[in-house]
């Protein structure tokens, strides 16, 4: 009886321990959003720091079609800020990029700031990467998106800066399935609680149709490159933005 007793309080206490190491990561990152938002950010800064994140987003920021890397070029910059904050914190699990978030690359709040002020600045692809298309499906999508996603993401998906809602409009069709599974799965755990709910019932047709719908959404003009861009401020880099690709595989 007492080794029960034992178990169960040290169950307890393990569980009181991981409650409260969650709620000190969320307040560290609620902290570092607030501080980054409310500085003057220096985009010159932003590019030295971007030298890094090219590596895997490439210099255009475009991403990759296949869905392993998402485009980045033309996001809020308060949605890039909270995003860096939630995996330095912890609140958003990423291993590729939490040694990324790191004091030594991110050294504070003004260079999340200055870097995401970069990235919001560089035009979008005009041929991110897109699903099947398949006529039927995208009606299904689009009817699933206009009933659903249009209060927070906006009738073109342009998203609202204010309430950290991310530009979900021409994002690969890869990486968009794959976080709304995350999200449906809870695997992705900084999700927008509203989402969670939304998205509960969804089935794994209406996530892949939804995902192509969105995919297909075209930005403002003035928000895309030409399609031969290259970003002029790394005109030695190696890496520019891959060719689309269209990959099926949905494990």
């Amino acid at each position: 009886m007492a080794k029960r007793g034992f178990l169960f309080t040290s169950l307890l206490l393990g569980l009181l321990l991981s409650l409260s190491s969650i709620v000190a990561s969320q307040e560290t990152a609620k902290y570092e959003i607030e501080q980054a938002l409310s500085l003057t950010p220096n985009p010159e800064n932003g590019k030295k720091v971007f030298e890094t994140c090219k590596l895997c987003h490439t210099a255009e920021g475009w991403g990759s079609a296949q869905g392993r890397f998402p485009q980045i070029s033309g996001q809020h910059a308060s949605v890039i800020i909270k995003q860096l904050a939630d995996i330095r914190a912890g609140n958003r699990d990423n291993p590729t990029m939490f040694p990324f978030t790191g004091p030594r690359i991110l050294k504070d709040s003004q260079t999340i700031a200055d870097v995401a002020a970069y990235i919001s600045k560089l035009p979008m692809t005009p041929e991110n990467g897109k699903g099947l298309g398949n006529s039927i499906e995208l009606a299904h999508g689009e009817k699933l998106y206009k009933k659903n996603c249009t209060n927070c993401h906006g009738e073109n998906g342009e998203g609202d800066a204010s309430n950290f809602y991310p530009r979900i409009q021409g994002q690969h069709f890869q990486y968009l399935f794959r976080q709304m599974r995350w999200i449906k799965l809870g695997k992705r755990r900084n999700a927008n609680k509203k989402m969670v709910k939304q998205i509960h019932d969804f089935s794994l047709r209406d996530l892949q149709a939804v995902s192509d719908y969105v995919s297909r959404i075209k930005p403002a003009s003035e928000l895309l490159a030409e399609p031969d861009w290259k970003n002029p401020d790394f005109k030695k880099n190696l890496i520019s933005a891959p060719k689309v690709q269209i990959n099926m595989n949905q494990k």
